[in-house]
């Protein structure tokens, strides 16, 4: 009885796309669309509108070689990424200090499938800020948090941030972006001038997950103070936002 229950409740589109999704996170380097159609006992074009759906939610990545490998979604959803508001909870007492300590403003920027979005944002303590409203949406390439962002992601994931701005070959990412990049990585920061305000410096710092993988950022629009010449200054201000980062990690890594 308990068997006629179970066929009488299945759900063949589900069943399909959870076996595909099963079978991915049992392979290390991915598979084509005939290797899982093989794999599966199905036909090339069930496999091939499963995946496209699973493709355009995130679920499963399509590799520049054509081959399909599972993503960290599930793993975010279930258990890796805290909820918006817990992280957004433990965070802001660390922002609300540096942007006490270094007198200026700072925000926290998330990734939501390639769009970046200010989810907290904490003004300094004097009467002049450059600050910006939660729920903006920010750029990819023009930006010190998207830069942060695209810097740590692995080629593939680089690949598809950069699609959404019909940048994915390289030929079509701005001139010395790659290389930017790169630099970026190495140092662990973003500093640049603003592409939107003058006279402001973009300084970011990413927040790590449990997977090592960048899950936020901090960046803090830097202006230098001319009305107190004890105001901290910009190296002193990016050590403090790194110290700020770090200590967010580590409170999402506790929680």
């Amino acid at each position: 009885m308990a068997d006629d229950a179970n066929d009488r409740y299945r759900a063949p589109a589900l069943d399909k796309g959870l076996d595909i999704i099963e079978l991915l996170a049992r392979t290390a380097d991915g598979l084509s669309q005939a290797e899982i159609a093989k794999a599966l006992e199905r036909s090339p074009n069930e496999i091939y509108r499963m995946l496209d759906r699973l493709v355009r939610r995130d679920y499963v990545r399509r590799t520049p070689e054509d081959r399909y490998e599972i993503t960290l979604k599930l793993f975010e959803l279930g258990h890796a990424r805290p909820p918006l508001h817990r992280m957004v909870s433990q965070a802001m007492p660390v922002l609300r200090h540096f942007a006490l300590r270094a007198e200026q403003a700072v925000h926290m920027v998330v990734q939501d499938r390639n769009i970046l979005v200010v989810i907290a944002q904490v003004d300094g303590p004097g009467y002049w800020n450059v600050s910006i409203r939660v729920g903006s949406r920010l750029g990819l390439v023009n930006t010190g948090s998207g830069h942060v962002f695209l810097a740590f992601a692995t080629p593939e994931e680089r690949v598809l941030m950069l699609e959404e701005q019909d940048m994915g070959s390289p030929e079509k990412m701005p001139k010395g972006l790659e290389a930017r990049l790169e630099s970026v990585r190495e140092q662990g920061y973003e500093m640049m001038p603003s592409a939107q305000v003058a006279g402001v410096s973009n300084l970011t710092v990413p927040i790590f997950g449990p997977l090592g993988t960048v899950i936020a950022v901090l960046t803090c629009p830097y202006t230098q103070r001319l009305d107190k010449l004890d105001a901290p200054n910009m190296p002193n201000v990016l050590k403090l936002l790194q110290q700020a980062g770090k200590e967010v990690t580590q409170r999402s890594e506790e929680n």
